[in-house]
């Protein structure tokens, strides 16, 4: 079976964690965050995996050495201009599959049950099935209206809270049937929200939604970054372990060949990455560091998150809301000297 990610957008609110990586390579409890999704996608069957991406493909060649790690084939298509969420996607059916076809964002963290989403498209025969979760404010999504039998029914831009009783949004996971993009020909932009789910149900074509209580997160900001390792920690969201990530069970995890000295503290929401080092009285709170970051002695950092090769001084505070770029240095007296900022 064929997986489609959807990871065209360029990451501008992690900078600078994505000066240099796509955001769906951006470390992630400890490896990249791809990592973790192609895991998910082969527990149900998944043998290739196609990352659908801007213009540049170079960025994305560390994938073939993540699919061969999880044990399945990892291709890019680039896009010369923008084709919105769905014109991608159009290309990639137009070559041709015979099973269906999951579809998934590239920067979405959700512990959503993939196989119970293909089981429920298979059982009603449908064209396409959306993974809906539940909001409590409505006005800011799109509400999906699905009958009893679950069965799309309309689609309702941004209504006030209160004025519908469905309260179901599309949580970015699909399934598609081989043929479901057949009756949307051209190679321009197109869109699944805005085009394609609609034009289905216009046509008659049986489109299906399937609620879930999932976690579902969205990690394109630093402090949703920090949530989303923190709903991990606590267990609240689950997400497969890298390998070499320790979890202490107390919503902290340490890579085995991280160094933490006796008398460091290590706050719930912390990740130590792989070849750390924290020093003595060193003080982490709800941040996150990437490999070989060094901590000094009674060094304090809140809240932030450390890229490869981040150097922390001695009695040095970092954060809150601090994001340092690879091989960043901060001085005892807190200054920053960040060469990808």
């Amino acid at each position: 079976m064929d997986a489609v990610i959807l990871a065209g957008g360029k990451g501008t609110r992690l900078r600078p964690l994505t000066n240099t990586l796509p955001k769906p390579l951006v470390p992630f409890m400890g490896e990249p965050y791809a990592a973790g999704l192609l895991r998910r996608l082969v527990a149900v069957g998944v043998t290739r995996a196609t990352f659908l991406v801007g213009q540049d493909a170079d960025p994305w060649k560390p994938l073939g050495d993540l699919g061969d790690e999880v044990g399945l084939e990892v291709g890019v298509l680039t896009e010369e201009a923008p084709l919105d969420t769905a014109g991608a996607a159009r290309r990639l059916l137009a070559a041709g599959t015979d099973d269906d076809v999951l579809v998934c964002n590239g920067d979405i963290l959700t512990d959503l049950d993939l196989g119970d989403l293909l089981a429920a498209h298979r059982s009603a025969g449908a064209t396409a099935t959306i993974a809906l979760t539940r909001v409590e404010d409505t006005s800011a999504f799109g509400v999906v209206v699905c009958d009893g039998d679950g069965r799309v029914r309309r689609f309702v831009e941004k209504p006030p809270p209160g004025t519908l009783p469905d309260d179901t949004v599309n949580a970015g996971s699909y399934v598609l049937a081989p043929d479901a993009l057949a009756g949307f020909p051209g190679d321009g932009p197109l869109s699944f929200e805005r085009q394609v789910f609609p034009g289905l149900l216009e046509a008659g074509a049986v489109v299906q939604g399937r609620p879930s209580g999932a976690f579902w997160a969205d990690l394109g900001t630093p402090a949703r970054y920090l949530a989303g390792h923190l709903a991990v920690l606590q267990r609240r969201c689950h997400w497969p372990e890298a390998p070499g990530i320790v979890d202490r069970g107390d919503a902290t995890a340490v890579h085995a060949s991280a160094s933490v000295a006796e008398g460091a503290v290590l706050d719930p929401g912390t990740l130590v990455g792989a070849g750390c080092t924290v020093g003595a009285g060193a003080h982490l709170s709800r941040s996150v560091l990437h490999d070989e970051v060094r901590v000094g002695e009674r060094a304090v950092v809140v809240d932030a998150i450390l890229a490869p090769g981040c150097r922390v001084a001695a009695g040095a505070t970092v954060g809150p809301g601090a994001v340092l770029g690879e091989g960043a240095v901060v001085d005892a007296d807190g200054t920053v000297h960040d060469p990808g900022a």
